[in-house]
């Protein structure tokens, strides 16, 4: 079996499943924000079980319209809060954590090996960590809520091995970008994507975060990398029992990964040693193209989101923004992804570098991301954007457009107020 068959296999108390399958499989966390909550609870309040199964395996993060910014927004809040107390929801992040994909992680929520549902698309994040984590709707959170269950048809697996050294000037963004072009929007739907070869077993846990968290612009179920040392590292600290619970991972480990003769198994093999900086251009995730051959005046730069939020993105832009300063014609949004994060920008004197350049900097949460908060565009503006998706309308005006890049593409192009590629 595939390693996404082996943890539905177990979640579903199966010896053996394979692709295709319908299968009935136990939830090990629910996660739901304000902007799907809301609906998630209503729909849980007409079945009709009046208390969800477990409180301590939801968790609530509040990130996307925070603080609140209209009256809406307000009164979503507070309908959370009230879900929150009558439920006794353990893990209730209010306004002060960050985004719903970076904080799970950092707060100990994601295992190897377990299923995680969120109602929200990019859910796909946490397969870095070797969990099977996707995406699902708000009635379907509603029914996970009531009965800690949910079916799925159990997915192929597409199996990316990437081979190569990247250069300097080149990231994990780039890695997916590439990767994006070449499978296509719908090119992976309903599919486990796997990351693996010798390029990924040196990626920091940050950079397998990017891919699994693009595995949804493909069409994908679920990105996923499985666990090695790296993982256990950083759990450590993180995860409820410690030491004991890391133990008992890594000897779980062997149970979870994939078995190259998997019928269900597709590989495709990626060679980055001569990738460079790539963009997505408006208004597809899959129109990739060199940032070389890409000239264009921006109006605002994006470094944040769920996709390039952390505290490596951080770095990469501020070593190129120290000592400069932002082109007149271009704002520059820095919205770090997690309070974590901030407070490791303010200790290390990012967080001045980037004021110093005439960056605005804004408390941890989605940003302009969605399109619906902080720092969208008008018509006819230029977004470059460190998030995960560019159709029309994603950051505000169906009459702008949306370029996505790495973090130290959208530093180099902050000072210069137009696409452009970093020499480093």
């Amino acid at each position: 079996m595939t390693k996404a068959e082996k943890i539905l296999a177990k979640a579903s108390k199966k010896d053996k499943v394979e692709a295709g399958d319908i299968i009935i499989a136990d939830i090990d966390i629910a996660m739901t924000h304000d902007l799907t909550g809301p609906l998630a609870v209503e729909s849980f309040e007409k079945i009709g079980t009046g208390k969800v199964w477990d409180p301590s395996k939801i968790v609530i993060p509040f990130d996307h319209q925070v603080p609140a910014d209209s009256l809406d927004s307000a009164n979503n809040h507070i309908l959370m809060r009230e879900f929150v107390r009558s439920q006794k929801i353990e893990n209730f992040y209010d306004v002060k954590q960050g985004v719903c994909h970076q904080i799970l992680p950092e707060l100990g929520h994601v295992l190897p090996g377990t299923v995680i549902v969120g109602a929200d698309s990019h859910t796909c994040t946490h397969g870095a960590l070797g969990a099977f984590a996707t995406g699902i709707g708000s009635t379907d959170m509603a029914m996970v809520f009531a009965t800690g269950k949910l079916w799925f048809k159990v997915p192929e697996t597409i199996r990316f091995n990437i081979t190569g050294e990247l250069a300097s000037n080149v990231s994990a963004k780039d890695v997916i970008l590439h990767i994006l072009g070449e499978t296509g929007a719908d090119g992976a739907t309903y599919k486990a994507c796997e990351y693996a070869g010798e390029t990924v077993e040196k990626m920091s846990i940050s950079d397998r975060m990017v891919l699994s968290n693009m595995a949804i612009e493909m069409g994908g179920k679920t990105g996923m990398v499985e666990s090695d040392e790296k993982t256990y590292q950083y759990l450590e600290g993180r995860v409820k029992g410690g030491k004991s619970t890391i133990n008992r991972l890594k000897a779980e480990q062997k149970r979870f990964i994939t078995d190259l003769e998997s019928p269900s198994l597709e590989i495709r093999d990626i060679d980055v040693d001569e990738l460079e900086p790539l963009l997505s251009c408006p208004h597809n995730v899959d129109n990739v193209k060199p940032a070389s051959e890409v000239d264009v005046e921006i109006d605002q730069v994006f470094l944040g989101s769920c996709t390039n939020g952390r505290i490596e993105d951080l770095r990469d832009a501020a070593r190129i923004l120290k000592g400069e300063t932002i082109a007149d014609s271009t704002r520059m949004l820095v919205i770090p992804a997690s309070r974590e994060t901030y407070m490791k920008a303010l200790d290390e004197g990012l967080i001045k570098i980037f004021v110093e350049a005439g960056a605005l900097v804004s408390a941890p949460c989605c940003g302009p991301c969605l399109g619906g908060h902080t720092g969208i565009i008008g018509p006819g503006e230029t977004s470059l954007s460190t998030s995960n998706r560019n159709f029309k309308g994603r950051q505000g005006s169906p009459e702008g457009e949306v370029y996505l890049c790495s973090a130290k593409v959208a530093a180099k192009s902050a000072i210069e107020g137009r696409i452009s590629v970093p020499e480093l």
